[in-house]
């Protein structure tokens, strides 16, 4: 008789499904997988390290290059850390700002994550779909801050500026004729809050499409279901947090339970699942969407009829504005101190927790009264969902593992930090 012996393999970081830096052991028994062994350590950059290496103000930037998905949810938790730290009150109309932003990136997020793990077991164009709408997303973030990506939008007491009231426009070109830049910038005569307002109305459509696609589609369905179960006393063991969580049917989310910002003024429901497998997970985030799209349009209906300041006017956290440092002595001694040893903290510590995209991402500081941190802690919630990779995918065979990374919905900058 042949003698049949496990073999090992190494399941990326090269595979087109291992997102980015996954080195992934696989103990296989022919197809079926005996254990699943994730390797960290490829990625790491230190961005805790750093982040006490220089004034508070400065980090703002690592946050963007933790989950470079969720961008602004990073800065989110960081900049509320250092508020409860420092006890200073955000504007109202900056809050509304940030559960909006906060909201688009979370749409953001989850349209990058419905495309690859739809890529990955095999749908291609709900990739294309997905990324056709995650360009109008983008605008606003470039409209708003000059960068698609990595924004630095939020400061310490509110946002870096005020919404803009004109959105950028496509120009003619050689590969653009005047009458398609015409078609692209129909939407976008008007200021920010009317692109994202027009977005919001045609993004349920939108949604509909892919829900067309996948929803029912028995290939999709033959690939998710009861695959990388967790039930729900288990998810709570394995400190699953976010649509980990809630696809395991547990209706735990910091947005209501533990309301931060404006929150507890928005309407909007929290979409649990039943059976805790990559299907359940799926209408969980898909719902989410749509339900994000509600706050954002609660947020433009506020923000039109409330201006105010977007940012404390308390000059010891925050620049004075660029009129006062042109006129005022004190205004440029603010400016000067602030962008050269930035502001000090009181000693103490404090952990501020966001509903990221992905779960609750928390920023854990300890300040011993210096201008930069003693010691961050940044509570990634995709490190946990990882540690639960061995426990979901035992047993499985070896295409299920592709779809047990897409619905964890892993990004390596936040979990190797």
């Amino acid at each position: 008789m042949p003698e049949i012996k496990n073999y090992t393999l190494n399941f990326g970081p090269q595979h087109p499904a291992a997102h980015g830096v996954l080195r992934l052991v696989l103990e296989m028994d022919g197809e079926v997988i005996e254990r699943a062994d994730p390797h960290v350590g490829l990625l790491h950059r230190g961005t805790e390290k750093l982040a006490e290496t220089k004034p508070y103000s400065q980090s703002i930037a690592y946050m963007d290059r933790l989950d470079y998905v969720s961008m602004m949810c990073n800065e989110h938790g960081y900049v509320m850390a250092i508020e409860k730290l420092l006890g200073i009150e955000v504007p109202e109309r900056a809050q509304y700002i940030r559960v909006m932003f906060d909201e688009i990136t979370r749409i953001r997020n989850h349209l990058l994550w419905i495309g690859t793990h739809a890529l990955d077991v095999g749908a291609m164009t709900m990739f294309l779909y997905a990324f056709r709408e995650r360009e109008d997303l983008m605008d606003i973030y470039e409209a708003v801050s000059g960068a698609r990506v990595h924004a630095a939008y939020y400061r310490t007491g509110g946002v870096a500026r005020d919404l803009p009231d004109t959105m950028p426009q496509y120009l003619e070109n050689r590969w653009r004729s005047k009458k398609e830049a015409d078609r692209l910038n129909k939407n976008r005569q008007g200021s920010l809050l009317d692109f994202a307002e027009d977005f919001t109305n045609r993004f349920p459509g939108y949604i509909d499409e892919y829900e067309t696609l996948l929803t029912d589609n028995r290939i999709w369905k033959q690939r998710t279901v009861g695959i990388g179960v967790v039930s729900e006393e288990r998810a709570y063991q394995l400190g699953f947090t976010g649509p980990m969580l809630r696809g395991s049917g547990v209706e735990w989310d910091l947005r209501k339970k533990q309301p931060y910002e404006v929150y507890d003024r928005m309407d909007f429901d929290i979409p649990v699942g039943t059976n805790g497998d990559c299907y359940d997970r799926y209408p969980v985030r898909i719902e989410e969407m749509r339900q994000s799209n509600r706050i954002i349009k609660q947020c433009i209906d506020w923000l039109r009829k409330n201006p105010g300041l977007v940012i404390t006017d308390n000059h010891k956290v925050a620049a004075p504005r660029r009129e006062e440092i042109k006129a005022d002595m004190e205004g440029l001694i603010h400016h000067f101190k602030l962008f050269s040893e930035g502001y000090s903290l009181p000693e103490g510590e404090a952990y501020a927790a966001v509903e990221h995209p992905k779960g609750e991402f928390g920023i854990y500081l300890i300040s011993d009264g210096a201008n930069k941190p003693y010691r961050v802690k940044i509570r990634a919630p995709g490190f946990a969902h990882l540690s639960a990779m061995n426990e979901m995918a035992k047993g499985h065979m070896l295409a299920d593992v592709v779809a047990i990374i897409g619905t964890q919905d892993i990004v390596f900058g936040e979990i190797d930090r």
